[in-house]
């Protein structure tokens, strides 16, 4: 063998061997962090769930459910946050769509109710079917979060804190914030997501909740650390009560830290002129709305990105 192809067959070892070694110290920290993190979480209430099949064009789409974690109240484990996130991987395209908790819907083997109500009657399993039937999206994997550990993802990947540029002054469970630009730790993040108590209602808080998710994105890209990125990723894992498989949460993670995304585009659920406030149902205040508009709206949001 002349030494030519010596070097390029050392640099194809050396390449693999670094390779290998990344790969290794990346699994290896992956599942140290899930192992630290998940014994927090419970599954019984998911387990059940079966994802739609993912469609051939790249696009995955995951069921994001927020939990406030109380049973004992008059929710009585209701989701108190529902978002459809949307991703083509080919496109590097991620979308966000918001349901408000009031949407007044059909659920299988319940009736009419709000469509909150579908988690605490049957989990992400039953609001996966509702989301189905109601507004035609296909949802392959869900995932759940609790509010405290919400709280502590904030606190594990943004050490320093994240930076919002806060829309209004507000103050919930003793949290005081005040409008304009500040850096928020997890707690704080959460309360400003939260927040509804203004005239608004919960269309001013799915507004802000879909500004918080745009910083986080945004942050994740220019702020964490590659070498603590496989253990942040098992933490997550551990944390959250999921079915995204390893290699998904992988191939979806490098590519919105590492590759050229573009922008998150956000839509809300119901759409302008598709819905009504009523306060005489058994139900309480809920939104009625319009299903094929805001099916349609759907449909045409996920296919170019816009609405009309």
């Amino acid at each position: 063998m002349n030494k030519r192809w010596k070097w390029v067959v050392t640099g194809l070892l050396s390449f693999l061997l670094i390779g290998m070694t990344i790969f290794c110290y990346s699994v290896v920290s992956f599942h140290k962090g899930k192992k630290q993190s998940q014994a927090q979480v419970n599954t019984k209430k998911n387990e059940t769930f079966t994802g739609d099949e993912r469609p051939e064009t790249g696009e995955i789409t995951v069921l994001l459910i927020g939990d406030d974690g109380r049973e004992d109240d008059d929710d009585g484990g209701r989701s108190d946050t529902l978002m459809v996130v949307n991703y083509d991987t080919s496109a590097k395209e991620p979308k966000v769509i918001s349901i408000m908790r009031d949407v007044y819907v059909s659920i299988p083997d319940v009736g009419l109710d709000k469509i909150n109500a579908a988690y605490a009657y049957g989990g992400a399993a039953l609001t996966k079917d509702v989301l189905n039937d109601s507004f035609g999206l296909s949802i392959n994997y869900y995932a759940a979060i609790d509010f405290k550990v919400f709280t502590q993802l904030i606190d594990d990947f943004f050490p320093e804190g994240v930076e919002i540029d806060a829309e209004t002054a507000l103050e919930l469970d003793g949290v005081e914030i005040e409008p304009g630009e500040q850096i928020m730790d997890g707690n704080t993040v959460l309360q400003y997501a939260r927040y509804r108590m203004d005239g608004e209602g919960d269309f001013g808080r799915v507004r802000r909740q879909q500004q918080v998710a745009d910083s986080l994105i945004k942050q994740a890209k220019s702020g964490l650390p590659i070498a603590r990125l496989p253990r942040l990723l098992g933490e997550a894992v551990g944390y959250v009560d999921t079915d995204l498989p390893y290699d998904v949460l992988l191939d979806v993670g490098t590519s919105f830290l590492f590759g050229t995304i573009k922008e998150l585009q956000t839509l809300s659920i119901p759409v302008e002129g598709s819905w009504d406030f009523n306060d005489y149902t058994p139900s309480g205040s809920v939104l009625e709305i319009d299903e094929e508009k805001n099916r349609t709206a759907i449909e045409m949001f996920l296919t170019n990105g816009e609405v009309q």
